[in-house]
């Protein structure tokens, strides 16, 4: 059995709820059978990839041993009991498509089930900014965000991180590979990344496409990979 990756996103009725999870969950994540990889994660506000923050929302991005794995949590851990009991959430189920970089030292790519690009794709990307550029990136942040957020074939966006400066990253909902790829070349994204690489903003890096071949839930009021 070949590994596969997931992307969940819960909505908290309160933040203080939200806030104590990203902690306490943390000790049920560490003892869950063939969980590979995991980071527990902030989100900003709505669809906004740069600087800002959602408290009643948390994400988690999971890589497991093979499917059956996630399938056990998914029936009996209490991290997703209490999801249960959240106002919404989200989950997908992903197969790896290309991509390069670790998180935090971990290979989150190697291994994963082989995804299709013919059809709606699912984007990763995350890095760990060096202090002296997190001015310059939050700058450059705030242009990509509002040129994503008028992409056309973008269907569901968010900032996520693991502390508000320095491990931050987006996950994003693509029509099709075409639509990815068109905003990709878009001048302001293209200048930012220029920058990053001249500048060595980043210390580690890492940009992921998946397949993503299952989803359930809602985020913000709809599943984006829905009818």
């Amino acid at each position: 059995m070949a590994r596969v990756a997931s992307f969940h996103l819960v909505r908290a009725r309160r933040a203080a709820t939200a806030l104590s999870h990203l902690a306490l969950d943390r000790r049920h994540l560490r003892r869950v059978d063939g969980l590979d990889v995991w980071r527990l994660l902030g989100t900003g506000r709505g669809a906004d990839t740069g600087p800002s923050a959602d408290l009643h929302r948390t994400a988690l991005f999971a890589v497991w041993h093979d499917e059956g794995d996630l399938d056990a949590f998914l029936g009996a851990s209490p991290v997703v009991e209490r999801w249960s009991g959240a106002e919404e959430s989200w989950h997908v189920r992903l197969r790896g498509i290309s991509g390069h970089g670790s998180w935090r030292g971990a290979d989150v790519l190697t291994g994963l089930q082989r995804g299709a690009a013919d059809g709606p794709i699912a984007v990763l990307t995350r890095a760990d900014v060096r202090w002296r550029s997190s001015r310059a990136f939050r700058a450059a942040g705030r242009a990509v965000s509002g040129e994503l957020l008028r992409a056309p074939g973008m269907l569901a966006a968010a900032g996520v991180g693991e502390r508000p400066v320095g491990r931050l990253g987006t996950f994003s909902l693509w029509s099709d590979l075409e639509a990815m790829t068109a905003f990709a070349a878009r001048p302001r994204h293209l200048d930012a990344v220029r920058r990053t690489r001249a500048g060595g903003w980043y210390g580690e890096e890492l940009f992921a496409r998946f397949e993503p071949y299952a989803s359930s839930g809602t985020w913000d009021g709809r599943d984006p990979l829905g009818p």
